[in-house]
């Protein structure tokens, strides 16, 4: 009985091996590419569901960050939605509509986004890069609006937590492209 557990054990620990280095190695390669995301950040990130741990491949891993990105902007709506709703000053009101727009914007882009990596291919996988890649400016231009009337956005942390996400999100899914291809000139 010892002996069959051994082999067992051993076949066990090779194949979760194997699954938790396509995600160390992806947080490492999207640490060495953002400053700004930490290899820890960016396992805790993967933490957040579950089913990472048993994902094997990097198109797995870029559905599950563009998932927890995506939750991470409906989270954002809704206590946007909530702060428009108490706001007794217009202009700052109005300030929270850019936000809401954008974010309600994000959380579409990141739909589309998980749709085009559960497609596959090449052209999905570059739909998918530019769908995170615009969802991407949602933080910036909530924080501009808020910036720009010299106005403290309440919504700081969100827009850090969620330029994190969607950082991970995009570089992952950017991960799964092909480089582009250098068009040959002929004369």
């Amino acid at each position: 009985m010892r002996r069959l557990l051994v082999p067992v054990f051993l076949l066990l620990l090779a194949l979760s091996m194997c699954e938790s280095s396509v995600l160390q190695d992806m947080c490492k390669s999207v640490a060495a590419g953002h400053p700004s995301i930490s290899y820890s950040d960016c396992i805790k990130t993967f933490q957040a569901d579950s089913a990472s741990a048993t994902v094997a491949d990097e198109r797995g891993l870029a559905a599950i960050a563009t998932k927890i990105a995506e939750k991470a902007a409906n989270a954002t709506s809704a206590r946007i939605a909530a702060l428009r709703a108490t706001e007794k000053d217009a202009r700052r009101r109005d300030r929270l509509g850019v936000c809401a727009e954008v974010y309600s914007d994000a959380v579409e882009q990141l739909g589309e986004a998980a749709d085009d990596i559960a497609r596959g291919g090449d052209e999905a996988t570059q739909d998918a890069v530019t769908q995170l890649s615009a969802a991407l400016d949602a933080p910036g231009t909530c924080e501009d609006a808020f910036g720009e009337a010299d106005d403290a956005s309440p919504l700081a942390p969100e827009d850090d937590e969620f330029t994190k996400l969607a950082t991970i999100a995009l570089a992952v899914a950017a991960s799964l492209s092909p480089p582009p291809s250098t068009a040959t000139i002929r004369n």
